[in-house]
């Protein structure tokens, strides 16, 4: 016999997601196959290094294929009241500037941006 979920432990459990807040800054860096060959890994490292010696609340993950091998590494950052941006040939000083600028600052690095949604 299976399990019923009751309306009232149901309506509980929405609550618990509602209150699971969505981080208002995130930083995903591609380290499928392509990513890591071209340098992900020191960019992931220099992305962490970077977050903690400022100590700023962003989150910071690796994820597979980001789709364009050709510019890897790639890094996509979401930031609240920004659209999100996939950044490409990113290095550990691009790395280093794109905390500062976007991250810090709100600005976009225009020099390393392939891809922009403007749907956010």
């Amino acid at each position: 016999m299976a399990n019923k979920l009751t309306k009232d432990a149901f309506e509980e459990m929405a609550k618990g997601l509602k209150a699971k807040k969505k981080p208002s800054k995130w930083i995903k860096i591609g380290t499928s196959t392509c990513g890591l060959a071209a340098g992900a890994e020191e960019v992931y490292n220099a992305m962490v290094e970077e977050i903690k010696k400022k100590g700023l609340d962003v989150e910071v993950k690796k994820c597979g294929c980001l789709g364009m091998c050709c510019v890897e590494p790639l890094v996509e950052v979401h930031v609240d009241g920004l659209p999100d941006v996939v950044y490409g040939k990113v290095d550990k000083e691009g790395a280093a500037k794109i905390v500062e600028k976007h991250i810090c600052g709100g600005l976009l690095v225009k020099d390393h941006i392939y891809e922009l949604n403007l749907k956010r």
